[in-house]
């Protein structure tokens, strides 16, 4: 007779929530790519607002464009999440590089943008 009963075994990482910090630090990086986005300011009176707005196009070019990499990026992160039973260190690894590249991205959206 076994009076031993197994301690039920928890994942030390599990796929849900590395997902879901992962959709943290997505949100965060759009949140800062529409920070470079500016409303014109200072403008002589003869400026019509629509003409300061057109001149300040790379800006709103350069936040589509990362906007839509960025998610196009979090489609693929979650279909590839949707594939993946449990997680291990060396895939926090892989995800934690992914995470920095996304991060990266506002800047050459800002450098662009100028």
């Amino acid at each position: 007779m076994n009076f031993h009963q197994e301690e039920p075994r928890h994942e030390p990482y599990s796929p849900q929530r590395v997902e879901a910090f992962s959709d943290g630090v997505f949100a965060i990086a759009v949140t800062l790519l529409i920070l470079d986005v500016r409303v014109p300011r200072g403008l002589p009176e003869t400026t019509r607002l629509i003409d300061a707005l057109l001149a300040n196009w790379p800006s709103y070019f350069a936040f589509l464009t990362s906007f839509a990499t960025i998610g196009i990026m979090w489609v693929n992160h979650h279909r590839l999440f949707g594939c993946i039973a449990r997680a291990d260190h060396g895939l926090l690894i892989w995800n934690g590089l992914l995470m920095l590249g996304i991060t990266f991205v506002p800047f050459p959206t800002a450098l662009i943008a100028e």
